[in-house]
């Protein structure tokens, strides 16, 4: 199943939560693109399609940080004293040399590292815990542990603590349907999905 028509199960599944729940029209439509967003995170890990999309560019970051490495470098040249001059020489030639081994696959792994900067700057454990999520859906295959009973826990743990830190009723239970509608829409007993899920992993591998 596409991005589009899992968003589009999830907004349906916000918006069934939210007039059961008898919100006014601006909640309504809050949750009902919350449970559309929501749906399409078990595609975050390495292989999966929103993992590109949520990213930048490696060839853009590289170039980035080749510019950063570069002005580094002349800064720490013309108005270092001491060891500073070194250290900041060293420091902006480290980060050239290590912008040419930037892959596409690592971009994930850097906006998660970055969520989670965030999240520790802020001291905001939702956001913390998001991070590691996406850090480690970086690593994993598509369709495995983000679409598994583990990743919808951990998933419903974010959930619960942006509840409580946005303060609105109802976000913990649409984000975590909606992120539930993703793994049921992917079943292999539906006619149009040629693989299924692992619901139990790391436990068993059997598809669903």
């Amino acid at each position: 199943m596409n991005g589009t028509s899992h968003m589009a199960i999830g907004a349906g599944t916000g918006f069934i939560i939210a007039s059961s729940m008898q919100t006014d029209l601006q909640t309504t439509l809050i949750l009902s693109g919350l449970g559309g967003l929501t749906a399409l995170i078990p595609d975050i890990d390495i292989d999966g399609k929103l993992s590109n999309r949520i990213t930048f560019s490696h060839q853009f970051v590289r170039a980035l940080a080749q510019i950063i490495g570069f002005l580094m470098i002349m800064y720490s040249f013309f108005q270092g004293k001491g060891n500073e001059i070194w250290i900041g020489m060293g420091s902006g030639t480290a980060i050239i040399v290590l912008s040419a081994f930037f892959r596409q696959r690592h971009m994930l792994t850097m906006t998660g590292i970055g969520v989670l900067a965030g999240g520790l700057s802020l001291q905001e454990s939702w956001i913390i815990m998001l991070g590691v999520f996406i850090v480690i859906a970086s690593f994993v295959p598509h369709r495995s542990y983000t679409h598994s009973l583990a990743g919808l826990a951990f998933f419903s743990v974010i959930a619960f603590q942006f509840e409580q830190a946005i303060g609105m009723d109802g976000l913990f239970i649409v984000s975590t349907a909606g992120y539930a509608s993703h793994l049921i829409a992917d079943m292999k007993v539906l006619p149009f999905n040629r693989r299924g899920v692992k619901y139990f992993l790391p436990f068993s591998s059997k598809e669903f």
